[in-house]
C-alpha cells in the first residue's frame, strides 16, 4: 500500500508506512539525533493489523527538508506538540523515542498532560539515559560545533552512517548539518527538576551501549507515577539488527502492572 505524508496547518509530517485507519492503535515514534524517519519504516511489517505506524519528521529533512531546524529544545518539543501529535490523538497511541527521541517524547508526554490534551496510553523510551542525567553521555556524544571529520566519524562508528552515505560527498554534507543542528538544540536541553509523567513508562537499553546506565531504574523509574518497568536488551546504541527489528513489540506489549 502507497504511504502517505500527512501535513498539518503547522507545518509538521506523519509518515504513515503503511496506513491502517481502522486500527485500534497507534504506535507513534520519534528519532534519534541526526536521524529521520527511515529506520523505523520496516517496523510496519511488524506490528499486529490492529496497530497502525506513524512517523514524525523532525524539522529540516525528508518531507520537511525546506522547513527551517528547530532552534531550540522547546521549539522541537512544540513542533511535535502542537503539529503532530494532536493529529494523532483520535485513537489510543503508544509514544516512542529512541536516544534523544526519548527525552523529546518524555517532554512532549509532559507537555500534554500540563496542556490537557490527549496522552499516550504508554511511554516507551530507548537508548536514551534519564534526561536529568544526560551531562553524564557528553563526553560520548560530540559537539555541533565539531569537526565534520568528527561527525563523520562518530556517526559511522555508532553505525548511524552507512558506508554508501560516507562515500558520497554531498550525502554526507547533508547528514552532518542534519547532525550539527540537531545537536545544537540537545545541548539548549534544559530537564526541568520535578518534571513528571503519569503513564506507564518502559525503558529499553543495550547491554554494550557506552551511555552509563548502570542505575537505569534509579534514575528514569521516579519520572512517572504509572507502571515503569527497565529492560535490558543484546547490541550497543542501536542493539542489534535482529533487536531492532523486533523492538515494536515491546512498544506495543502492556506495562506489567499497567491496566488493560
Amino acid at each position: 500500500m502507497r504511504s502517505t505524508i500527512v501535513q498539518t496547518d503547522a507545518g509538521a509530517a506523519v509518515h504513515r508506512p503503511r496506513p491502517r485507519p481502522h486500527a485500534e492503535r497507534v504506535l507513534v515514534c520519534l528519532s534519534y539525533c541526526g536521524g529521520g524517519t527511515a529506520p523505523f519504516r520496516q517496523w510496519a511489517d511488524a506490528l499486529p493489523d490492529d496497530v497502525e505506524l506513524a512517523l514524525i519528521c523532525y524539522p529540516g529533512r525528508e518531507s520537511r527538508f525546506n522547513t527551517p531546524f528547530a532552534r531550540d529544545w522547546t521549539g522541537l518539543r512544540d513542533d511535535v506538540v502542537r503539529a503532530a501529535v494532536r493529529c494523532l490523538a483520535d485513537r489510543p497511541y503508544v509514544l516512542f523515542g529512541h536516544s534523544m527521541g526519548s527525552w523529546v517524547a518524555f517532554e512532549t508526554a509532559a507537555e500534554l498532560e500540563r496542556l490537557g490534551l490527549a496522552v499516550p496510553s504508554a511511554l516507551v523510551v530507548s537508548g536514551g539515559v534519564a534526561p536529568g542525567r544526560r551531562q553524564e553521555v557528553r563526553a560520548t556524544v560530540p559537539r555541533s560545533d565539531d569537526s565534520e571529520e568528527a561527525l563523520v566519524r562518530w556517526m559511522r562508528d555508532l553505525g548511524q552512517m552507512s558506508a554508501v552515505i560516507a562515500n558520497e560527498p554531498e550525502l554526507v554534507r547533508i547528514a552532518v548539518d542534519l547532525l550539527r543542528a540537531d545537536l545544537a538544540v540537545s545541548e539548549s536541553y534544559r530537564f526541568a527538576e520535578g518534571s513528571r509523567v503519569s503513564m506507564p513508562l518502559r525503558v529499553l537499553y543495550g547491554t554494550e551501549d557506552a551511555a552509563p546506565f548502570a542505575d537505569v531504574e534509579r534514575h528514569w523509574r521516579p519520572l512517572t507515577d504509572g507502571p515503569f518497568q527497565a529492560v535490558e536488551l543484546p547490541g550497543g546504541h542501536f542493539y542489534t539488527p535482529e533487536v531492532w527489528s523486533r523492538l515494536p513489540q515491546w512498544c506495543t506489549l502492556p506495562v506489567p502492572g499497567a491496566g488493560g
